[in-house]
């Protein structure tokens, strides 16, 4: 799941962030999906050039560093997840390879017609899927690869409170043929799509978010507005325990049509 902080106040960006960039990945997702995605690129170039928009802390930036021999762009808004992806690539030896870049997903600013796989975990949603489409279509060179993941509705009635939670975040989320007919009328041919396995919201994402609520906690244990802040945080995951059937986190992979 996303988290639209455009209007947050001070203290929860504080801890949010305090909790969201300490985790492994900032959404749903993990290895053996990225590789299965990555399978879906069939042809892709010996040493592909890669942009991943969207990277948070870089953790599947990482491991498209491993999955391929090409160079990656790392590309995220938030000056301090950057920062740490940096860190990151430096102590690993991967400076050459991995490049990570604070920069708007709308506005880019990279030279068109340069990318061979767009890879896009959980941020697309943020600028619009249209529009999203349309920047990375622009990115990719033709026969290029678009990977991305999206949350998608299951049903029609998701109770009450699943349906505040995302309409908070993602008004306009709809469901997997939603995504489809986005991908086909931006000039995308589908290669395939999976949806991801619960696992892939627990392993890297919700399992680490409730250890880390926990220690801080501790740390905060005197200050009843960060408590506040942890205890609403806490609710995502409660959520998912009691109505993950409702929603979903789809893989799409799709092709520039040349």
């Amino acid at each position: 799941m996303g988290h639209d902080m455009s209007e947050p106040t001070t203290r929860f960006r504080e801890i949010f962030l305090e909790v969201f960039e300490s985790l492994p990945r900032q959404g749903p997702g993990n290895r053996d999906c990225a590789a299965k995605a990555l399978a879906l690129c069939g042809d892709l170039p010996p040493s592909p050039v890669v942009l991943d928009l969207g990277c948070g802390v870089g953790g599947q930036t990482l491991q498209l560093a491993e999955f391929t021999s090409g160079s990656i762009t790392a590309l995220d808004s938030h000056a301090a997840s950057i920062d740490r992806l940096r860190a990151t690539v430096a102590a690993r030896g991967l400076a050459e390879r991995i490049k990570p870049m604070v920069g708007d997903m709308a506005e880019p600013g990279l030279p068109p017609v340069s990318f061979d796989l767009v890879w896009s975990e959980g941020a697309l949603y943020n600028i619009g899927m249209e529009k999203a489409l349309r920047v990375c279509s622009r990115l990719l060179r033709p026969g290029g690869y678009l990977a991305f993941t999206d949350a998608v509705w299951r049903t029609d009635n998701p109770p009450p409170e699943v349906k505040a939670s995302f309409a908070a975040d993602y008004p306009t989320m709809g469901r997997v043929p939603d995504v489809l007919t986005a991908i086909e009328k931006s000039g995308f041919s589908l290669i395939g799509h999976f949806t991801l396995p619960d696992e892939a919201w627990w392993e890297d994402f919700y399992t680490p978010m409730e250890i880390r609520i926990e220690e801080l906690r501790g740390k905060y244990g005197a200050d009843d507005a960060a408590l506040a802040v942890l205890d609403q945080l806490a609710r995502e995951p409660e959520m998912h325990r009691r109505h993950s059937g409702y929603y979903a986190y789809e893989f799409f992979v799709a092709r520039r049509v040349e």
